[in-house]
């Protein structure tokens, strides 16, 4: 998700398999109730009032192109915009949205996706078989440097062409008339009809696409195929979207207008929802003060959800002194979890000592914490001291060089950080400054590897612990942005994804995670997240999902 990488062909069967075996449970949308329409034509009913759900986001979202999108403000805006060829309902299931039938040949690598024909952009076109051929082909160009292509790789040649090394017609997707999507695939995926609800497999308009490179930063010039429309972008203040009147399932949008509110300070929010004008707080849209986040949920005004996404910061390994494991493991021990959560997080969250959330399931229906607890360390301020000191030892340093703890803009991370930050003052004795950053800049900062420690956060794509062990500590992935790199793990998991049994498979995803942070810390895992929201009365249909993002598309207003 964070930048390509190469891969020999070993590596993208690997892959293939993984995906093909993993991906049935990404739940960003909801199911679709029918809405409950006023009757426009009787002289003598009242006509419906306009429905409007208004909430915030903390920052722009950093791209609303669908090639380019890595982050949940951003989906969480396309969710409304744009439509594919299935969306995934509130327990993960794939459901036909613009297609209409999709059959799968004996051997499992050609899909035949036969599309609706009553499907329209936002400009009047129709939707068609070549708008996805263009539009996966264009996130696997090496020319959009999407960062997501590698979701991709196992089309036929899809890696092959993001590399460099074949051409666009050999990627194995192919229109083969306006309404007939032939997808030819390097191995088996059996879960493809849900992969391709991910927001990198939407279309896009090509003639929109090709007249201007910007075409996405601006409510003018985007052509979308949503429920919703865009029609007014105030960068760094609103955004708002309209029911779209072309969109071919209208009926079961409720909400006419949608109002995004762009606001960084969580009092503002919770102010804002005080006083009626916003009407949700939570799930990646918008955060309730720490302080007053205890009191609401004992109030019953909040409510409070485990959910799968884990708060964690990077260390970049690659960088002195954290290219030491003892002294990453000396900043890892020397933090009290609990005292973070009851004094500071305050939301019910779990301490955590690894990287797996405890709501992530493994087959059989166990919750893959209860299987594998995660004891691979303990908050241990003596242990700490010892280790720092032998770290520094080891790097030939008499003292911690300047360190600096990256996070970005929000009051919430920085309470956490200062009080994380206060930590290892008066554990260690070091002093670590502190710097923020708005959301897309500090995306673009630790990709590149610019910092000492870095905050982070992970929401599940898919219930299955590969997602934050693969994803998260493999060399290769594009989400490493701690550039943690150990071989046997990398091996551990890499066999995994072809184990001959699923017990085998999570025991190798196990043991690789116990590895990573038992033996290495490859990073520093803080607890795992709750969402705490709150919705005005009157609303249904708008939720949080599992992995704590907003489900906001498929809602109504009583």
């Amino acid at each position: 998700m964070k930048g390509k990488f190469k891969q020999s062909a070993k590596f993208l069967s690997i892959l293939v398999i993984a995906i093909s075996m993993l991906l049935s449970a990404c739940t960003n949308n909801g199911d679709k109730p029918t809405a409950n329409e006023g009757n426009t034509n009787a002289s003598n009913e009242e006509t419906k009032a306009p429905q409007e759900f208004r909430f915030t986001l903390g920052s722009n979202p950093p791209s609303l192109d669908p090639a380019l999108m890595t982050d949940a403000q951003s989906s969480i805006v396309a969710a409304g915009l744009y439509e594919g060829l299935t969306r995934l309902n509130t327990k993960g299931e794939p459901e036909n949205a613009i297609a209409q039938d999709i059959t799968v040949s004996e051997d499992g690598k050609t899909y035949t996706i036969k599309l609706r024909n009553d499907v329209k952009w936002s400009n009047g076109d129709s939707v068609t078989a070549h708008d996805f051929e263009y539009a996966w082909k264009r996130a696997l160009n090496p020319e959009t440097a999407s960062e997501y292509a590698y979701m991709l790789y196992y089309l036929e040649n899809g890696e092959k062409y993001n590399n460099g090394e074949a051409t666009a017609d050999e990627v194995g997707v192919k229109a083969k008339d306006d309404y007939t999507l032939e997808v030819k695939l390097y191995a088996p995926a059996p879960y493809f009809t849900s992969l391709i609800a991910h927001y990198t497999y939407l279309p896009v308009h090509q003639a929109t696409v090709e007249a201007a490179p910007d075409w996405a930063s601006e409510a003018k010039s985007i052509v979308s195929n949503g429920p919703f429309i865009l029609t007014s972008w105030a960068h760094g203040d609103k955004l708002v979207l309209e029911k779209n009147p072309n969109y071919f399932n209208k009926d079961a949008i409720s909400f006419d207008k949608v109002t995004i509110s762009i606001v960084v300070d969580n009092n503002t929010v919770y102010q804002m929802f005080e006083t009626d004008k916003i009407d949700w707080i939570g799930a990646q849209a918008g955060s309730l003060p720490a302080d007053l986040t205890q009191q609401l949920i004992k109030d019953g005004k909040a409510e409070v959800t485990p959910v799968a996404s884990l708060y964690y910061y990077l260390f970049n390994n690659e960088k002195p002194p954290f290219n030491n494991v003892k002294v990453r493991k000396a900043f890892a021990m020397a933090i009290d979890r609990q005292s973070l959560v009851d004094n500071v997080a305050q939301a019910n969250q779990q301490p955590a000592y690894g990287m797996v959330p405890p709501s992530i399931s493994v087959p059989g229906g166990q919750d893959f914490r209860e299987a594998y607890p995660d004891n691979y360390f303990t908050d241990n301020v003596e242990e700490a001291k010892k280790l720092l000191a032998e770290g520094l030892a080891e790097e030939g340093l008499s003292e911690l060089p300047e360190i600096t703890l990256l996070y970005n803009t929000d009051d919430n991370h920085k309470k956490l950080a200062e009080a994380i930050v206060d930590m290892w003052r008066k554990a260690l004795g070091v002093e670590v400054k502190l710097a923020n950053q708005e959301w897309g800049t500090f995306l673009e900062t630790r990709k590149a590897g610019q910092f000492d420690i870095a905050r982070s956060g992970w929401g599940a794509d898919i219930n299955h612990p590969i997602n934050f062990t693969y994803d998260l500590i493999h060399s290769k992935s594009g989400n490493n942005d701690g550039r943690y790199n150990n071989p046997k793990v990398d091996e551990l998991l890499n066999n995994s994804l072809v184990a001959e049994t699923s017990d085998k498979s999570i025991q190798m995803m196990a043991e690789a995670e116990r590895i990573a942070i038992e033996e290495d810390m490859a990073a520093l895992p803080l607890f795992y997240y709750t969402t705490v929201t709150m919705l005005k009365d009157g609303f249904t249909g708008v939720v949080s999902d599992y992995a704590g993002h907003l489900d906001w598309v498929h809602g109504s207003k009583q």
